[in-house]
């Protein structure tokens, strides 16, 4: 796919971002940079390789799942920048 500066001012007017000139032809640059090298990483042969999630061999240390006793809502509400009876108060985010 080719990036041009056009199709970076589409995508920038889309998202409601306002870009200069300078920056529309920096990034058409960068994303055709990009996009050129996830086409080379395309072409890599990764066959033999196996899946990994880390490249270190670490493992998950878990500690047993125990009940023990919750701290008392005084406790827990003492440093609640809002508080509402017994519960955490929030900022209403929906008008």
């Amino acid at each position: 796919m080719q990036i041009n500066k056009e199709l970076v001012e589409y995508i920038a007017h889309l998202a409601r971002i306002g870009l200069s000139e300078e920056e529309l032809e920096e990034l058409s640059v960068q994303l055709e940079d990009i996009l050129g090298f996830i086409e080379k990483l395309k072409k890599i042969d990764i066959g033999k390789i196996s899946p990994t999630s880390h490249i270190l061999p670490i493992n998950n240390v878990f500690r047993e799942d125990e009940p023990v006793e919750s701290l008392p809502l005084s406790e827990v509400l003492n440093n609640a920048p809002l508080k509402e009876g017994s519960f955490f108060g929030v900022p209403k985010v929906i008008e």
